[in-house]
């Protein structure tokens, strides 16, 4: 196993738990933000020092109300401010020259508003804060609520009431809406418990994943669940997912933009630009973000991610006392990729003693006529099935039951072995106190309908053997024989587009290398180049500002003798006529590779994570095949082969109708070594285009065909 990384992240102690607090533009006016963002912080039940801060205003709710920071009597170690845009600025840099460590800026007119003007006050209150050594969240945000230690400085409304008991499940977002009220809020009324919770705004300094950080460290938090409206930084999420692996303690995600219209809507809210939403998505499943689609989802997972037992694999059973449940329930469960397992012959007995001649056992398993009249039938049915070593998870199905029945199950799943979520269709019908609610705050995982129970076990199970795909993996390790800083000499300096042959050069410094070749002047040197091959030769202008060579029509393949000759005078006709201004530096005349499989190898850069890996099948249908997959380098090359699996038309590398399996090893290996390439080098690379990479039957590796490299 991995020795854990080191915690990157910022001490949030002092800002989710304050001993000192002040709020800026405080008053007793609840119509404003900064009256209901008091209120609530009072009635929430803060114990430490409350100072409120209002030129204008002698006393605010009762309590001493001081002209300025600097009149207080004592350092707050975090305040809040609500004043108009440009007022902050003065008060953030006050902070700095009082010490104050934290600043929480509600206040909107900054980066959200897509004006010029608003980015520059919003650049400039970043830089008054990094100036006075001051760490702020916001602005125009809706603050934080922390139930572990009573704080709470925002103004929503769903901490009204008596403080609800805190729990175990964080939540981050930069909305305050959907973090605060589709998440924090209907998280509780389902019964689960909050630790902490933010609503960061336009993240300008401190950002969501600095608070998850925070919260996943805590030992009061065992699930962080995000809303991102954007993701800045690649390199601090994926340090966020190192730590989250290391404690073992999932982060599920909700990231918006995964469409054109939702991407607009994501930076027009937040003036963030958004990352490609299918490089998003491989980056999180290969760093063990669980990323979800609606908000009901996040907390539906956290149910079942944060019991203490993991799944071990993906062989499900259920039971229940209403077929028809039974069968919607292996259907949604079967299409995300669980198995129903006949029992071991063992449980098969014993489940045959519990009823004799009432049931038939099979799985899932219909008690219905069983468990008439027959006491706790259904708590004895799954504790035999749960020592059944085929079986990773139970699901009970309860639809109306007594309560006796349903505490007997609850207290089942309570101290099983392996995970336990309970599948409540109904209700109790003797005691009407006893709903899942209640179950759900004394620890179960308790489902309402199938789909959502389905969902958070394809999830809980992901995440299991993510942690156990990386505890028994070696970290990617740089191939022998590399050689980065011939490759970065042959890249230059500046932006430019390489010829094929330079970029070949480049690929071969990572051990990816093309056919024979030779470089002639003119048709008649081609000609006689081609000669020199045993076989049919490829011709292709040799040109770096040609570089989509097949639609300009100078690639012609397959020649033999005097069709050298000719097809040469075609193609250098063709680029004289296509790029009527292109630099051309002769004939590139290369050995026929043939019977290989065409793959596509590449690398571009993402907003958000910067370089990207690219596989899938090639040639010149990839555009309209887009059999890709994504991955962020580097990868070893058993990640290599997994990428491989993504791909729809996998089979075909094993070989169809006779035709010989391609070498799989050695295209995971080329993809290992290229994902190298794109580590080492991503800094001076805009794009990598390696189509065709053709994969030869196996044990004869592979060959670069083509390639083109774009330097940043």
């Amino acid at each position: 196993m991995t020795e854990p990384p080191p915690n990157p992240f910022p001490d949030l102690s002092r800002f989710f738990a304050p001993r000192r607090v002040a709020l800026v533009g405080a008053t007793e006016d609840l119509a404003k933000f900064g009256g209901r963002c008091l209120k609530q912080m009072l009635d929430f039940g803060f114990a430490g020092d409350v100072f409120p801060v209002n030129p204008n205003r002698p006393q605010v709710f009762g309590r001493p109300c001081f002209p300025a920071l600097s009149a207080l009597p004592a350092l707050p170690d975090h305040v809040g401010i609500v004043l108009p845009a440009k007022a902050c600025i003065e008060a953030v840099a006050e902070c700095g020259r009082l010490g104050v460590p934290f600043a929480t800026v509600f206040s909107a007119g900054f980066g959200e508003s897509g004006t010029e003007a608003g980015a520059a006050l919003q650049a400039e209150l970043v830089a008054t804060a990094r100036r006075g050594g001051v760490r702020l969240m916001g602005p125009n945000c809706n603050g934080t609520v922390n139930f572990v230690d009573g704080f709470a400085m925002t103004s929503t409304g769903t901490i009204n009431g008596p403080r609800r008991p805190a729990g175990d499940i964080g939540v981050v977002g930069q909305s305050g809406g959907a973090a605060q009220v589709n998440v924090m809020w209907r998280a509780q009324q389902l019964g689960l418990g909050i630790s902490y919770q933010s609503s960061s705004g336009n993240d300008a300094d401190l950002d969501i994943m600095d608070y998850a950080a925070f919260m996943l460290e805590s030992p009061r938090t065992r699930v962080v669940l995000m809303l991102a409206e954007t993701v800045r930084d690649g390199a601090k999420l994926r340090a966020l997912a190192a730590r989250s692996a290391a404690l073992r303690k999932p982060v599920a995600i909700i990231k918006f933009g995964r469409t054109e219209a939702g991407a607009r809507a994501a930076s027009s809210h937040t003036g963030a630009v958004t990352g490609a939403d299918a490089v998003f998505d491989a980056a999180a499943r290969q760093l063990g973000l669980i990323r979800v689609t609606d908000t009901t989802e996040l907390y539906e997972a956290a149910m079942l991610l944060r019991q203490p037992v993991l799944p071990a694999g993906n062989r499900a059973a259920a039971m229940a006392i209403s077929g028809g449940n039974l069968v919607l329930l292996t259907d949604l469960a079967a299409a995300l990729g669980m198995t129903f397992p006949p029992f071991g012959a063992e449980t098969q007995a014993r489940l045959r003693r519990l009823t004799p001649g009432f049931m038939a056992v099979n799985n899932p398993m219909d008690l219905s006529a069983g468990a008439i009249g027959t006491k706790d039938v259904f708590g004895e049915a799954a504790r035999a099935v749960l020592a059944d070593p085929a079986v990773d998870i139970v699901v009970p199905v309860v639809t109306l039951g007594a309560a006796e029945d349903i505490r007997a199950v609850a207290a089942m799943a309570a101290g099983a072995p392996k995970p336990v979520p309970i599948l409540w269709t109904g209700a109790c019908l003797d005691d009407p106190a006893l709903t899942p609610q209640v179950l759900v705050a004394e620890g179960r995982a308790v489902f309402r309908d199938s789909q959502p129970c389905a969902l958070a076990l394809s999830r809980a199970i992901r995440w299991s053997d993510f942690l156990r795909r990386r505890e028994g993996a070696a970290p990617p390790c740089r191939p022998a024989g590399v050689e980065p800083e011939r490759a970065r000499a042959l890249l230059g300096d500046g932006p430019r587009t390489l010829s094929e042959r330079d970029s070949r050069a480049v690929l071969a410094c990572y051990g990816l290398h093309g056919p024979a070749e030779a470089v002639a002047a003119d048709a008649a040197d081609a000609a006689a180049r081609a000669a020199a091959f045993p076989g049919a030769v490829a011709l292709k202008v040799l040109s770096a500002d040609i570089p989509h060579k097949t639609e300009a029509g100078v690639v012609r393949l397959g020649l033999r003798g005097a069709e050298v000759g000719r097809a040469a005078e075609e193609i250098l006709a063709n680029a004289a006529r296509s790029a009527p201004g292109a630099r051309i530096d002769g004939i590139l005349v290369q050995e026929m590779v043939t019977g290989g499989q065409e793959m596509l190898l590449g690398m571009s850069r993402d907003a958000t994570f910067g370089p990207v890996l690219t596989l899938g099948f090639g040639g010149v249908q990839v555009e309209v095949l887009r059999d890709v997959t994504f991955r962020l380098p580097p990868v070893t090359a058993e990640e290599a082969d997994a990428m491989l699996s993504d791909l729809r038309l996998a089979p075909l590398l094993a070989g169809l109708r006779g035709a010989p399996a391609a070498d799989r090893a050695a295209l995971a290996d080329a993809v290992a070594r290229f994902s190298w390439l794109a580590a080492d080098l991503g800094d001076l690379l805009a794009e990598v285009d390696v189509n065709p990479l053709a994969v030869l039957p196996a044990g004869q590796g592979v060959r670069v065909l083509d390639a083109l490299v774009v330097t940043a």
